[in-house]
């Protein structure tokens, strides 16, 4: 059932064809927001995720671009104002989670991990700030992660991304706080998802108090709460959602 406390609100939801983020984006059409759904490549994913936004009652439209490419953040927010003519909500999910020692790691694969998984929030954040500014409840959600916390073998550049994010969050709260745009993080954990390759090596030893896997529909209720009208006292935070595999 479609309610309005997000009626009137724009989001953009990056990575957004599946899992996480289309959780996200199906969540906040829910509660009555209009969705940009971006995604990389995957243009039959993300037109699946616009219409589970529209049969939830919301209004979707999609956008088709490589975040590690710096010119395409403006771009994906460019098509999220002419869809709409607004913004009120960014949600920075797109990422990439590969293995790799840090003997084997490259150069250029590092950059490729922080080029999209860090460096593309700060751009989408830069070229989003005019349209958030004018908003009186404009929301900034990164998705970090579980290993940015607790750390995990052979990812040091997707840990050290996601644990940039948090850092990035407090920063960006310090600085949009005057223009009352609050900025916070969600950091899931042991959630169910379907993947292109293998199962991450460290989900083998990883346990949690609920003895369970989350599912992605958990991560987007908190996402969904950050984003909406009672949480405008909250920034500058990580919400971690594992199950309680950190406690903080």
């Amino acid at each position: 059932m479609t309610t309005s406390e997000l009626g009137g609100r724009v989001a953009l939801v990056t990575g957004a064809s599946r899992n996480i983020g289309r959780a996200i984006a199906v969540a906040l059409g829910t509660d009555g927001a209009s969705v940009l759904v971006h995604a990389h490549r995957d243009a039959v994913g993300a037109a699946e995720t616009a219409r589970l936004v529209e049969a939830a009652g919301g209004r979707a439209a999609v956008a088709l671009g490589d975040l590690a490419d710096p010119e395409v953040p403006a771009k994906i927010v460019e098509a999220a104002l002419a869809a709409f003519g607004r913004l009120d909500i960014l949600v920075a999910n797109a990422a990439i989670r590969p293995e790799a020692t840090i003997e084997d790691l490259s150069y250029a694969d590092w950059r490729a991990v922080m080029a999209l998984c860090l460096d593309s929030v700060f751009l989408l954040t830069k070229a989003a700030l005019p349209s958030l500014k004018a908003s009186d409840q404009a929301a900034i959600i990164s998705i970090g992660g579980l290993t940015g916390h607790s750390g995990a073998a052979g990812r040091v550049h997707v840990i050290t991304a996601k644990a940039a994010l948090a850092g990035l969050t407090k920063a960006l709260a310090h600085d949009l706080g005057p223009a009352a745009i609050t900025v916070n993080c969600v950091a899931p954990g042991l959630i169910e998802t379907k993947r292109d390759g293998e199962e991450p090596r460290h989900h083998a030893t990883r346990t949690n108090v609920l003895g369970r896997r989350g599912t992605p529909q958990e991560v987007a209720a908190a996402v969904r709460l950050l984003a909406g009208p009672s949480m405008r006292y909250v920034t500058g935070q990580t919400l971690h959602v594992n199950g309680g595999a950190l406690m903080v």
